[in-house]
């Protein structure tokens, strides 16, 4: 069989129908639409509709909120970093990263930062840098002998908000 042989089985494709064309299609005149009517014009939407009683979707509560502002950690924990320590996926030599954490298959994304939980037991020596830590993991791995390195706290912005209000709330109008 050559690339110039493939085909399609046999009715695979259909053709498309075309309406509104003649009366001997079968499709001609009102196109398969019906007579007049809403649902027999373009730019129809009788989604949720139901026939004047109060639709299912206004019927039910609204709930909950999704935070444009939330962070999404990729979560590590101290026990496991110890076990990849162990069967030699992590270089304790190294600084743990999360690159590294991906490159030894601990992590799939790190989406906003790895985030360093206490869970298990550290032994190793180890320089870890990651986006958050708890202050359990911090202290677990001062007591093991290595380090968290965590990024600088981001500055908040002047001018914007009610940190515009802040700014003139120290200059009170001095009056003559």
């Amino acid at each position: 069989m050559n690339l110039n042989e493939i085909r399609d089985n046999d009715g695979a494709t259909i053709n498309r129908k075309r309406v509104g064309r003649g009366i001997a299609s079968g499709t001609g005149k009102t196109a398969g639409r019906g007579h007049k009517g809403q649902k027999s014009r373009s730019g129809v939407s009788l989604v949720g509709f139901e026939g004047g009683q109060m639709p299912l979707y206004r019927r039910l509560p609204k709930r909950g909120f999704k935070n444009r502002f939330s962070t999404d950690f990729a979560i590590i924990n101290l026990g496991v970093l110890q076990v990849a320590v162990d069967k030699g996926r992590i270089d304790p030599r190294q600084p743990v990263t999360g690159k590294t954490l991906i490159e030894a298959g601990m992590v799939r994304k790190t989406k906003d930062g790895v985030r360093l939980l206490a869970k298990g037991e550290v032994t190793a020596k180890l320089e870890i840098k990651v986006a958050a830590a708890s202050k359990a993991a911090i202290a677990a791995v001062e007591k093991a002998g290595g380090s968290v390195v965590l990024p600088e706290p981001r500055e908040k912005p002047q001018g914007k908000g009610k940190a515009r209000h802040r700014k003139f709330k120290d200059q009170t109008p001095v009056v003559v």
